[in-house]
């Protein structure tokens, strides 16, 4: 009797290990997969920033995000507010602008993901005159309804605490 009893067990024991590892190879993809999507939204965000594409760079917020950005004023409580920020800094800058998006680093849990990068951009003055400035941008995103978007955003440069002023080109 004892014999079928460790056949059964021993059974049991091989469905429930390959049951957990095809989970575990489940939840892997489908992190690979949001991290994928993450990417795609911040390669979107990039080429509508080139166009000056505010309507579209905006899509990519959620309707109750929250910003920090380098610029006056301190935050950006609401999704007009940032918007607002955005078709200011086309307005200030008219000319052409390029953006390179590098140190990219995605970390998902379930519905909520965070991402830290550096954003490398010039812009084009009214006069022609070019301002070359890297940030560093950490994003807070929330999965809703099978789309990420960003809900908080804090983008700042380093600043020399001993004369007090930006480092706007800062260098690791």
């Amino acid at each position: 009797m004892r014999k079928p009893l460790y056949v059964v067990a021993a059974i049991l024991v091989l469905l429930s290990a390959t049951a957990g590892a095809l989970h575990l190879r489940a939840q892997a993809q489908s992190a690979a997969d949001d991290k994928a999507a993450i990417q795609a939204l911040y390669n979107e965000w990039n080429d509508a920033f080139m166009k000056k594409d505010v309507n579209t760079i905006m899509s990519i917020y959620a309707p109750d995000v929250f910003a920090f950005d380098v610029v006056p004023p301190r935050e950006y409580p609401t999704w007009d507010a940032y918007k607002m920020d955005w078709q200011n800094l086309f307005a200030t800058y008219p000319g052409p602008v390029t953006n390179s998006i590098s140190e990219v680093n995605i970390t998902v849990v379930g519905t909520v993901a965070y991402t830290r990068c550096i954003d490398d951009g010039t812009f084009t003055g009214k006069d022609g005159s070019k301002t070359h400035i890297v940030v560093r941008v950490t994003d807070v995103l929330r999965k809703s309804n099978g789309k990420w978007r960003i809900v908080q955003e804090h983008v700042s440069v380093p600043v020399d605490l001993s004369t007090g002023k930006a480092d706007l080109l800062s260098m690791p």
